[in-house]
């Protein structure tokens, strides 16, 4: 085998494996995630409507939703109302998400304080214990809608 210019076998295999890898790359499609309040106007739309047919059958089984000077909230209030804090709440997800160093958690945070405060005038303003009870719980359901969306898609850490 004088004169060959033949590479030894192992060098080969070698070369081949190298040339497979870099000319074999694969790549997976990364998917394009939305924006903070893509999501966040679709959950505070959700939440309005559900709230809003909430409000209307429990008004429909006798709450009154009236405080004690006899002035009763609307129906359409409810979604009104809803949109709007759900809204506040997009953005300021969407502030955090810029501006905090654990946006998910802070967002959280923030967000129960602010429902547990969203309390006080269904406690203050003088309804019933069943208007109370009731609009309670339909700022509870908005913020279970709202929140966790959001959340989700707020980062652990910046």
């Amino acid at each position: 085998m004088s004169g060959s210019h033949r590479a030894p076998a192992e060098e080969t295999e070698l070369e081949m494996t190298a040339t497979q890898t870099t000319t074999h790359v694969t790549t997976t499609p990364t998917v394009e995630r939305q924006p903070v309040w893509k999501h966040g106007v679709a959950a505070a739309f959700a939440a309005a409507v559900t709230t809003t047919v909430l409000a209307a059958l429990a008004s429909a089984a006798g709450v009154s939703f009236a405080d004690r000077t006899g002035a009763s909230i609307p129906i359409a209030g409810f979604a009104q109302l809803t949109l709007v804090f759900s809204l506040i709440g997009v953005g300021l997800a969407a502030v955090l998400a810029r501006r905090a160093r654990h946006p998910r958690s802070t967002f959280v945070r923030t967000a129960v304080a602010l429902t547990v405060l969203s309390f006080v005038p269904d406690l203050t303003f003088g309804f019933d214990a069943a208007s109370a009870a009731t609009l309670i719980t339909l700022h509870t359901i908005a913020a279970a809608i709202v929140v966790p969306t959001l959340a989700g898609r707020l980062a652990r850490t910046r």
